[in-house]
């Protein structure tokens, strides 16, 4: 790749006129063309050397950016390309680079998904048909977690343009926990994704009270344009989430010291992956570790606690190590029945 931008744009505006054959192309005619470009993209008006348009036709000659251009000069004179079909637009990929851009399609088009990146989608197709043109499809090297089944999926581009063009939205809304959808008026401040699952994050009225609504419970949306907007004026997103895991944040409870026992089977996994990003070894034990997180007690909490199952244990606070004990029971007298 070139060094930097101008060079390229340099590169591109000497590849253009060596490829209009319609006039005879000197060195001052180069220079004027290549300034001309660089006023026009970058705002460059101090013109350009001699030496550097010479410097330029050289390394587009070489293989260091692998154009090998066949620049010739006719008559000691004029420049232009032996072959007149040659572009520097249209020099073959390496196979390093058919597979670095192989990865990278594989890489966008997780953003399927989000619909506000449809003029996206059409680049990755564009340039998805483009590698596997040029080289036989092979399978992804890149593998995400991804669920295109969840349900809700299909709102994030109302609820982006609603963040991005600072307007409420008329939401019909049912939680789990509601026996009937509710409407009400809704200010979206950001969107929050975890474990596949996404979250409109922001306020219903100027009480400051902060909801994340989960996408796949939402029934219907629709922009409201004649109600003010109430905008995120104070509030850090990575912040907000600072002392939490997932994303269930109380504005009124303060962050927790969680000491963890893990057992020697999970330790290294706990290591490798932490359930936080304050998470810390406090001590190493023969049979494992003792981890201390500083986060507060919420359900996605209890829920990576649980996930473990023999190989986690709460050592402190004392009403989680008692809420965790009463769900393993639980859950241990739901083994026992006989429900089949």
């Amino acid at each position: 790749m070139p060094a930097n931008r101008n060079a390229l744009i340099r590169y591109k505006a000497i590849d253009a006129c060596l490829r209009n054959r319609q006039r005879r192309w000197t060195l001052d005619d180069l220079i004027d063309c290549v300034s001309e470009a660089l006023y026009e993209y970058e705002g460059i008006d101090k013109g350009i050397s001699r030496r550097t348009v010479q410097a330029d036709i050289q390394m587009m000659r070489s293989d260091k950016l692998g154009y090998f251009a066949p620049i010739i000069v006719l008559e000691k004179k004029y420049y232009t390309y032996e072959d007149p079909a040659y572009s520097i637009t249209n020099i073959p990929l390496s196979d390093g680079d058919l597979a670095r851009m192989n990865e990278a399609v594989e890489v966008l088009k997780q953003f399927k998904g989000f619909s506000h990146f449809t003029a996206l989608n059409e680049v990755v197709q564009k340039l998805e048909d483009h590698v596997y043109s040029t080289a036989r499809k092979s399978a992804p090297v890149i593998d995400f977690e991804k669920n295109e089944n969840v349900k809700g999926l299909h709102f994030l581009d109302e609820l982006y343009q609603a963040i991005i063009h600072k307007h409420p939205v008329q939401m019909e809304y049912q939680s789990f926990s509601a026996r009937q959808p509710q409407t009400f008026l809704f200010h979206v401040w950001w969107l929050k994704e975890f474990k596949n699952r996404w979250f409109a994050v922001g306020v219903r009225a100027q009480n400051g009270h902060i909801y994340n609504l989960a996408l796949d419970r939402i029934l219907t949306i629709q922009p409201d344009h004649s109600s003010e907007y109430i905008a995120n004026e104070t509030i850090d997103p990575e912040l907000f989430y600072r002392y939490v895991i997932g994303v269930s944040v109380s504005q009124h409870l303060r962050p927790l010291l969680i000491k963890l026992f893990v057992n020697r089977l999970h330790a290294p996994y706990v290591e490798t992956k932490p359930l936080h990003h304050s998470q810390q070894v406090v001590e190493r034990r023969p049979d494992g570790i003792v981890i201390q997180l500083k986060v507060q007690h919420n359900f996605e909490l209890e829920k990576e606690i649980l996930g473990f199952g023999e190989g986690m244990i709460v050592l402190q606070p004392e009403r989680l190590r008692q809420i965790m004990k009463r769900r393993m029971r639980e859950a241990l007298v739901g083994y026992e029945e006989k429900n089949g």
